[in-house]
Protein backbone atom coordinates (compact mmCIF):
# COMPACT_ATOMS: atom_id res chain seq x y z
CA UNK A 1 0.00 0.00 0.00
CA UNK A 2 1.37 3.39 -0.99
CA UNK A 3 2.39 5.67 1.90
CA UNK A 4 1.54 8.75 -0.19
CA UNK A 5 -1.60 10.88 -0.27
CA UNK A 6 -5.02 9.23 -0.27
CA UNK A 7 -7.47 10.64 -2.81
CA UNK A 8 -11.11 9.98 -2.00
CA UNK A 9 -12.94 10.21 -5.32
CA UNK A 10 -16.73 10.52 -5.40
CA UNK A 11 -17.76 10.21 -9.01
CA UNK A 12 -20.12 8.97 -11.70
CA UNK A 13 -19.65 6.14 -14.18
CA UNK A 14 -17.00 8.06 -16.13
CA UNK A 15 -14.70 7.03 -13.30
CA UNK A 16 -15.14 3.29 -13.78
CA UNK A 17 -16.20 2.67 -17.39
CA UNK A 18 -13.49 1.89 -19.90
CA UNK A 19 -13.60 1.48 -23.68
CA UNK A 20 -15.46 -1.83 -23.55
CA UNK A 21 -17.35 -2.11 -20.27
CA UNK A 22 -17.64 -1.14 -16.65
CA UNK A 23 -14.46 -2.07 -14.77
CA UNK A 24 -13.74 -3.06 -11.16
CA UNK A 25 -13.05 -0.05 -8.98
CA UNK A 26 -9.39 -1.01 -8.56
CA UNK A 27 -8.60 -1.14 -12.31
CA UNK A 28 -5.32 0.85 -12.43
CA UNK A 29 -6.04 2.49 -15.80
CA UNK A 30 -9.11 4.35 -14.51
CA UNK A 31 -8.57 8.09 -14.12
CA UNK A 32 -8.82 8.19 -10.30
CA UNK A 33 -5.86 5.81 -10.04
CA UNK A 34 -3.92 7.67 -12.73
CA UNK A 35 -4.48 10.85 -10.69
CA UNK A 36 -3.38 9.19 -7.47
CA UNK A 37 -0.19 7.84 -9.03
CA UNK A 38 0.60 11.33 -10.30
CA UNK A 39 0.88 12.49 -6.68
CA UNK A 40 2.53 9.32 -5.43
CA UNK A 41 -0.54 8.07 -3.61
CA UNK A 42 -3.60 5.91 -4.01
CA UNK A 43 -7.29 6.44 -4.70
CA UNK A 44 -10.40 5.32 -2.85
CA UNK A 45 -13.16 5.32 -5.48
CA UNK A 46 -16.85 5.64 -4.63
CA UNK A 47 -18.99 5.94 -7.75
CA UNK A 48 -22.24 4.86 -9.31
CA UNK A 49 -23.86 4.51 -12.71
CA UNK A 50 -25.56 7.77 -13.67
CA UNK A 51 -24.72 9.47 -10.39
CA UNK A 52 -25.64 13.12 -10.25
CA UNK A 53 -24.45 15.45 -7.51
CA UNK A 54 -27.61 14.53 -5.61
CA UNK A 55 -26.79 10.82 -5.77
CA UNK A 56 -23.30 11.61 -4.49
CA UNK A 57 -24.74 13.53 -1.55
CA UNK A 58 -27.05 10.64 -0.68
CA UNK A 59 -24.07 8.29 -0.76
CA UNK A 60 -22.05 10.67 1.40
CA UNK A 61 -24.63 10.65 4.18
CA UNK A 62 -25.68 7.02 3.82
CA UNK A 63 -22.65 4.90 2.89
CA UNK A 64 -20.33 4.05 5.80
CA UNK A 65 -17.63 2.96 3.35
CA UNK A 66 -17.23 6.60 2.32
CA UNK A 67 -17.01 7.65 5.96
CA UNK A 68 -14.21 5.13 6.47
CA UNK A 69 -12.36 6.41 3.40
CA UNK A 70 -12.64 10.01 4.56
CA UNK A 71 -10.87 9.17 7.81
CA UNK A 72 -7.72 8.60 5.72
CA UNK A 73 -8.28 11.30 3.09
CA UNK A 74 -5.62 13.81 2.10
CA UNK A 75 -7.81 15.26 -0.68
CA UNK A 76 -11.31 14.76 -2.09
CA UNK A 77 -12.19 14.84 -5.77
CA UNK A 78 -15.84 15.51 -6.62
CA UNK A 79 -16.13 13.94 -10.05
CA UNK A 80 -19.89 14.48 -10.27
CA UNK A 81 -22.04 17.05 -12.03
CA UNK A 82 -21.60 15.81 -15.58
CA UNK A 83 -24.51 13.35 -15.63
CA UNK A 84 -26.69 16.16 -14.27
CA UNK A 85 -26.44 17.84 -17.68
CA UNK A 86 -27.87 14.99 -19.75
CA UNK A 87 -31.36 15.27 -21.28
CA UNK A 88 -34.04 13.72 -19.07
CA UNK A 89 -37.52 14.08 -20.56
CA UNK A 90 -38.85 11.75 -17.87
CA UNK A 91 -38.22 13.17 -14.36
CA UNK A 92 -35.24 11.46 -12.78
CA UNK A 93 -37.23 10.30 -9.74
CA UNK A 94 -39.75 8.51 -11.96
CA UNK A 95 -37.10 7.05 -14.27
CA UNK A 96 -35.31 5.51 -11.30
CA UNK A 97 -38.48 3.68 -10.30
CA UNK A 98 -38.60 1.68 -13.54
CA UNK A 99 -36.41 -1.22 -12.25
CA UNK A 100 -38.84 -1.67 -9.33
CA UNK A 101 -41.98 -1.91 -11.47
CA UNK A 102 -43.83 -5.23 -11.54
CA UNK A 103 -44.86 -7.32 -13.40
CA UNK A 104 -41.83 -7.95 -15.57
CA UNK A 105 -43.69 -7.32 -18.83
CA UNK A 106 -44.73 -3.85 -17.67
CA UNK A 107 -41.21 -3.04 -16.49
CA UNK A 108 -39.76 -4.03 -19.85
CA UNK A 109 -42.36 -1.99 -21.68
CA UNK A 110 -41.58 1.08 -19.58
CA UNK A 111 -37.83 0.58 -20.05
CA UNK A 112 -38.20 0.22 -23.81
CA UNK A 113 -40.55 3.19 -23.95
CA UNK A 114 -38.07 5.33 -22.06
CA UNK A 115 -35.27 4.29 -24.42
CA UNK A 116 -37.49 5.18 -27.39
CA UNK A 117 -38.61 8.53 -25.95
CA UNK A 118 -35.33 9.94 -24.65
CA UNK A 119 -33.41 10.58 -27.90
CA UNK A 120 -36.50 11.84 -29.71
CA UNK A 121 -37.51 14.21 -26.93
CA UNK A 122 -33.93 15.42 -26.53
CA UNK A 123 -33.74 16.23 -30.23
CA UNK A 124 -37.08 18.05 -30.29
CA UNK A 125 -36.72 19.97 -27.02
CA UNK A 126 -33.04 20.88 -27.35
CA UNK A 127 -31.91 23.60 -24.94
CA UNK A 128 -35.45 24.00 -23.59
CA UNK A 129 -35.65 20.39 -22.46
CA UNK A 130 -35.27 19.17 -18.87
CA UNK A 131 -31.99 17.69 -17.66
CA UNK A 132 -31.23 15.07 -15.03
CA UNK A 133 -30.59 17.74 -12.38
CA UNK A 134 -30.94 21.52 -12.83
CA UNK A 135 -27.79 23.63 -12.42
CA UNK A 136 -29.00 25.20 -9.18
CA UNK A 137 -29.55 21.79 -7.62
CA UNK A 138 -26.20 20.55 -8.85
CA UNK A 139 -24.26 23.33 -7.15
CA UNK A 140 -26.42 23.08 -4.02
CA UNK A 141 -25.46 19.44 -3.61
CA UNK A 142 -21.82 20.08 -4.51
CA UNK A 143 -21.70 22.66 -1.76
CA UNK A 144 -23.27 20.25 0.70
CA UNK A 145 -20.57 17.74 -0.20
CA UNK A 146 -17.81 20.33 0.18
CA UNK A 147 -19.09 21.50 3.55
CA UNK A 148 -19.47 17.93 4.79
CA UNK A 149 -15.90 16.87 4.06
CA UNK A 150 -14.27 20.13 5.18
CA UNK A 151 -16.26 20.10 8.41
CA UNK A 152 -15.01 16.60 9.09
CA UNK A 153 -11.42 17.52 8.14
CA UNK A 154 -10.86 21.29 8.23
CA UNK A 155 -8.64 22.48 5.40
CA UNK A 156 -9.06 19.27 3.40
CA UNK A 157 -8.39 20.07 -0.28
CA UNK A 158 -11.43 19.60 -2.51
CA UNK A 159 -11.13 19.44 -6.31
CA UNK A 160 -14.14 19.50 -8.64
CA UNK A 161 -14.75 18.46 -12.22
CA UNK A 162 -16.76 20.15 -14.94
CA UNK A 163 -19.05 18.18 -17.28
CA UNK A 164 -17.39 16.33 -20.14
CA UNK A 165 -18.78 16.01 -23.67
CA UNK A 166 -20.51 13.11 -25.42
CA UNK A 167 -21.90 11.79 -28.69
CA UNK A 168 -24.25 9.24 -27.17
CA UNK A 169 -27.01 7.98 -29.47
CA UNK A 170 -29.17 7.36 -26.39
CA UNK A 171 -29.37 11.16 -26.02
CA UNK A 172 -29.33 11.82 -29.78
CA UNK A 173 -25.97 13.52 -29.24
CA UNK A 174 -27.78 16.40 -27.53
CA UNK A 175 -25.93 18.20 -24.74
CA UNK A 176 -27.64 21.57 -24.78
CA UNK A 177 -27.72 21.87 -20.99
CA UNK A 178 -23.98 21.65 -20.50
CA UNK A 179 -23.10 25.33 -20.72
CA UNK A 180 -25.59 26.34 -18.03
CA UNK A 181 -24.07 23.84 -15.66
CA UNK A 182 -20.54 24.93 -16.51
CA UNK A 183 -21.41 28.54 -15.67
CA UNK A 184 -23.09 27.59 -12.39
CA UNK A 185 -20.29 25.26 -11.34
CA UNK A 186 -17.60 27.83 -12.13
CA UNK A 187 -19.43 30.43 -10.04
CA UNK A 188 -19.69 27.96 -7.14
CA UNK A 189 -16.03 27.01 -7.43
CA UNK A 190 -14.88 30.63 -7.58
CA UNK A 191 -16.95 31.48 -4.50
CA UNK A 192 -15.38 28.69 -2.45
CA UNK A 193 -11.87 28.48 -3.92
CA UNK A 194 -12.42 24.99 -5.35
CA UNK A 195 -10.04 24.08 -8.21
CA UNK A 196 -11.89 22.70 -11.23
CA UNK A 197 -10.66 20.28 -13.88
CA UNK A 198 -12.33 20.67 -17.27
CA UNK A 199 -12.26 17.30 -19.04
CA UNK A 200 -13.96 18.58 -22.19
CA UNK A 201 -10.83 19.82 -24.02
CA UNK A 202 -8.95 16.71 -22.87
CA UNK A 203 -11.42 14.16 -24.23
CA UNK A 204 -13.33 16.02 -26.98
CA UNK A 205 -11.30 14.69 -29.92
CA UNK A 206 -11.16 11.27 -28.29
CA UNK A 207 -14.91 10.98 -27.61
CA UNK A 208 -16.37 12.95 -30.50
CA UNK A 209 -14.03 11.18 -32.90
CA UNK A 210 -15.47 7.82 -31.85
CA UNK A 211 -12.36 6.57 -30.05
CA UNK A 212 -13.97 6.03 -26.65
CA UNK A 213 -16.61 3.57 -25.54
CA UNK A 214 -19.09 2.72 -28.34
CA UNK A 215 -21.88 4.18 -26.19
CA UNK A 216 -20.50 7.62 -27.09
CA UNK A 217 -20.46 8.70 -23.46
CA UNK A 218 -17.65 6.92 -21.65
CA UNK A 219 -13.94 7.13 -22.37
CA UNK A 220 -11.22 4.87 -23.65
CA UNK A 221 -7.92 4.52 -21.83
CA UNK A 222 -6.39 7.54 -23.56
CA UNK A 223 -9.19 9.67 -22.14
CA UNK A 224 -8.70 8.24 -18.66
CA UNK A 225 -4.97 8.91 -18.87
CA UNK A 226 -5.42 12.55 -19.93
CA UNK A 227 -8.05 13.32 -17.30
CA UNK A 228 -6.15 11.47 -14.59
CA UNK A 229 -3.00 13.47 -15.24
CA UNK A 230 -4.99 16.73 -15.12
CA UNK A 231 -6.74 15.78 -11.89
CA UNK A 232 -3.42 14.71 -10.42
CA UNK A 233 -1.94 18.10 -11.26
CA UNK A 234 -4.86 19.91 -9.63
CA UNK A 235 -4.59 17.76 -6.52
CA UNK A 236 -0.83 18.31 -6.31
CA UNK A 237 -1.34 22.08 -6.46
CA UNK A 238 -4.05 21.90 -3.80
CA UNK A 239 -1.86 19.80 -1.51
CA UNK A 240 1.03 22.21 -1.97
CA UNK A 241 -1.15 25.18 -1.05
CA UNK A 242 -2.21 23.39 2.09
CA UNK A 243 1.35 22.42 3.06
CA UNK A 244 3.68 24.68 1.04
CA UNK A 245 6.77 23.40 2.85
CA UNK A 246 5.80 19.73 2.71
CA UNK A 247 4.94 19.57 6.39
Amino acid sequence: MSPGPVLVVVADSLAFHGPDRAEPADEPRLWPHVAARAVGGRAELHAGLGWTARHAWRAMVGDPRIWASLRRADAVVLGVGGMDTLPSPVPTALRELIPAVRPTALRRALRDGHAWLTPRAARVLGAAGPVALPPGETVRHLERLRVAVTTLIPGLPVVGMLPAVHRAPFYAGVHAGRERHVAAMRAWADAHDVPLVDPAPLVADHVLGGHGNPDGLHWGWAGHAAVGEAVGGAVADALHRRCPHGG
